[in-house]
């Protein structure tokens, strides 16, 4: 349907440029090490609507030896290997490798900002059709008859860009603080989990309070030093035979590695019948805690999760149902906070897999508080967990209300000139 003042446009006729770069031999390093930021795919990922810096950088020698070449501050970088379709502004002049193309906008036909919305808009299009066909990559030549639909008056152009950056922006401010509300998080559980809180609800310090030392360093008076061994039993998960149908359907959900992204495990992407839980997996009741023992994931991240019920679990797994000297939740979060120093047990076998022994656990030694104490610390840390999850559904509130607002503006299902009246009369 065609809508008015609106036309469609070959993305090639609304630039002035359009050009892939190049790699200097990597085995010259006088091409390497210089002033010109030099643009890579792990660059357009780690940065957001702005590319501001660089990991690699090239010499002037580099640069006149190779297909890169100085692409204007303020370009369109547009990758088309591996990490298809994204889109990025560069603050800086650059050079790019031959994953990505360079775009230099026609300013008389189009306002850039609303092409790198419109070119984020198809991203997910571009992605699918490029998965259907057997070149997984794309080239300049099937960029260029990309169909940008756009108002033929800059103005809307602007109008929709602008609209489109404020919550851009918002976004970009929301994760911030996510950011920062995790940084304060980990310190808190550092401070709640080595020095504790008094009767008075304030984190303790030996200018106020009385400690002690321990092999674990100074602690309060009232902690005691234990072991993992002595916080609960440990149990080894399994996995039913996957050709036998009836081990696997709804009874209990059964975890595995991939589950293990949230604090709170309420759900899993596969569940095992009680035939299933019989033929050699385990339950671990509400309240215990699992952690990942076996896997490649243990090379950087090590998965601790707290269920909220009764779940089975793979081999790949340990689950410790707490004793009745510590609560499951508490335990959940020294794992948690002490996880560096546990991904330092990890070891290798040969054909690469990382482990983690289970007697290494067992002797790894924490600091116990009382009962009394770990409720009030897991208190605290709720709370400022729940305080990141109420940021986080914010987040996603604001990514939903671009996703709307992209497909309305930009294919001009709502004119903008519409909502800026709107919000006029709603003022």
């Amino acid at each position: 349907m065609s809508v008015e003042g609106w036309k469609n446009s070959s993305l090639i006729s609304l630039l002035k440029i359009l050009k892939s770069g190049g790699t200097p031999n990597t085995s010259q390093s006088d091409f390497y090490g210089g002033d010109i930021p030099f643009v890579a795919i792990e660059d357009m990922s780690a940065s957001r609507k702005y590319l501001c810096s660089t990991v690699k950088s090239l010499t002037k020698e580099g640069l006149k030896n190779s297909n890169a070449w100085l692409v204007p501050q303020n370009s369109l970088l547009y990758s088309i290997y591996a990490t298809l379709g994204l889109v990025r502004i560069n603050t800086i002049p650059v050079a790019t490798n031959q994953a990505i193309l360079a775009m230099i906008v026609n300013d008389e036909m189009v306002v850039q900002d609303y092409l790198y919305y419109w070119l984020e808009y198809i991203r997910d299009s571009v992605v699918n059709l490029s998965a259907q066909t057997t070149q997984s990559n794309l080239s300049a030549t099937t960029v260029k008859p990309f169909v940008v639909q756009h108002p033929q008056n800059k103005q809307e152009q602007t109008q929709i860009a602008t609209i489109l950056s404020t919550i851009d922006r918002a976004i970009e401010q929301t994760e911030a603080l996510i950011s920062k509300q995790q940084r304060i998080k980990t310190g808190l559980m550092q401070d709640l989990l080595t020095k504790g809180i008094d009767e008075n609800g304030n984190i303790r310090s030996e200018e106020t309070h009385n400690f002690k030392d321990s092999p674990l360093g100074r602690i309060p008076v009232e902690w005691e030093v234990s072991q993992l061994r002595d916080t609960g039993t440990w149990l080894s998960g399994g996995t039913p035979s996957k050709s036998e149908k009836t081990y696997w359907g709804p009874f209990v959900p059964w975890v595995c590695s991939k589950d293990m992204k949230v604090f709170d495990l309420k759900n899993t992407l596969e569940m095992i019948t009680q035939k299933g839980v019989l033929s050699g997996s385990k339950v671990a009741p509400k309240d215990s805690v699992l952690i990942v023992v076996r896997g490649m994931i243990l090379a950087h991240t090590f998965p601790v999760v707290y269920l909220t019920r009764d779940m089975a679990f793979n081999q790949d797994i340990k689950a410790i149902i707490p004793n009745e000297n510590i609560y499951g939740r508490y335990l959940a979060y020294w794992f948690s906070a002490n996880s560096s120093q546990l991904l330092k047990l990890t070891t290798t076998a040969t054909h690469g897999t990382k482990r983690l022994e289970t007697n290494d656990l067992l002797e790894f030694a924490l600091c116990l508080p009382s009962k009394m104490e770990q409720k009030k610390i897991i208190y605290l840390l709720d709370k400022s967990q729940y305080d990141i999850e109420i940021t986080k559904e914010y987040l996603q509130k604001l990514k939903l209300q671009k996703t709307g607002l992209m497909q309305d503006l930009l294919t001009g299902k709502v004119r903008v000139t519409n909502l800026l009246n709107q919000k006029t009369a709603t003022n």
